[in-house]
């Protein structure tokens, strides 16, 4: 059977299937990145990963995977071909498309950043499906972006598009690690909101997830640092809706699983704000954690597709 390999790497562990026509998941499994070894083991450990799922393959589907799609934490080159940086596994400039591809005994890879990755499966397969232009922004430890277009995921002229965790909307606010100050993602991320949290409540260990529960029973404090975080978060999506015109803006990650305690006054928010801008539908992720496999999934297969078309041409 016919089918593609797909790799989701996180900073400390890797979520894979066996992919065949239409996402008919066909095999999943698990695995450590092994990153606390080093750089150079984290790498091993994918191209280990994926010659164990070829030969899953192989022995189980009855030939190899055709090809193999990979999302990993951090910026990708434009061309997909070279992780350029991920601090989540201290790696710069690895060209881990020809690695794996060589470790594959030379069947075409694509590889994407992680958030870009997973907003394709959330625009075509997930909340944004039927969306002809959409805006996925996962609202995490940091907050990205990924910005869709007739069901593709806009990489940008250097693999830097969609860093929306990246636009200004405090000026001379907070220090960002990226060099600049008041970046959105110092405010609205579900790590801001933690740190906000635990210094209003004087509980070091608070986070997020409890100051979604303390709004939701009401209490002032717990309301005060929330809506600060949605005024953050509302003031970024409408510079990014004034430049981007999205149909639909789905919002994922950490944050989003506080449905309506967040949904509610992030409508409200961002209703108040826009002027001429047309208002997008503004919805929950669909897909969870398996969104990154799953556009991992639907990477490989659009690069089979356009190799096949080449091979018919040639």
């Amino acid at each position: 059977m016919r089918h593609v390999i797909a790799l989701d790497v996180g900073g400390t562990g890797m979520k894979a299937a066996l992919v065949g026509a239409g996402g008919a998941l066909l095999h999943r499994a698990r695995r450590a990145t092994g990153r606390e070894r080093g750089p150079d083991a984290a790498v091993e450990s994918i191209l280990a990963f994926a010659a164990d799922l070829r030969a899953h393959g192989e022995r189980h589907l009855g030939e190899p995977a055709a090809a193999a799609g990979v999302a990993v934490p951090g910026i990708v080159d434009a061309d997909g071909g070279i992780a350029v940086y991920s601090a989540n596994l201290d790696w710069r400039d690895v060209p881990l498309r020809d690695l794996l591809s060589r470790r594959l005994t030379g069947v075409p890879v694509a590889l994407g950043h992680d958030v870009r990755t997973g907003g394709l499966a959330e625009g075509r397969i997930g909340a944004g499906k039927g969306a002809d232009r959409f805006l996925f922004v996962p609202l995490g430890t940091g907050i990205a972006g990924a910005i869709g277009i007739g069901g593709r995921v806009e990489a940008g002229a250097h693999g830097f598009a969609g860093e929306i965790g990246h636009v200004v909307v405090r000026p001379g606010g907070s220090p960002c690690p990226c060099g600049q100050h008041g970046c959105l993602e110092r405010y609205a991320s579900a790590a801001a909101v933690s740190r906000a949290w635990a210094e209003a409540s004087g509980d070091p260990e608070a986070d997020a997830a409890d100051c979604a529960r303390a709004v939701a029973s009401g209490d002032p404090n717990a309301v005060r640092v929330w809506q600060d975080a949605v005024d953050a978060l509302a003031d970024g999506l409408v510079t990014a809706l004034t430049l981007l015109d999205p149909r639909t803006l789905i919002i994922g990650g950490g944050l989003a699983e506080a449905g309506e305690t967040l949904f509610t006054p992030l409508r409200d928010a961002v209703r108040r704000r826009v002027t001429f801008q047309k208002l997008p539908s503004i919805v929950p992720a669909a897909l969870g954690d398996t969104a990154g496999c799953l556009g991992a999934g639907l990477l490989a297969w659009d690069l089979l597709e356009t190799t096949d078309r080449s091979e018919e041409t040639a």
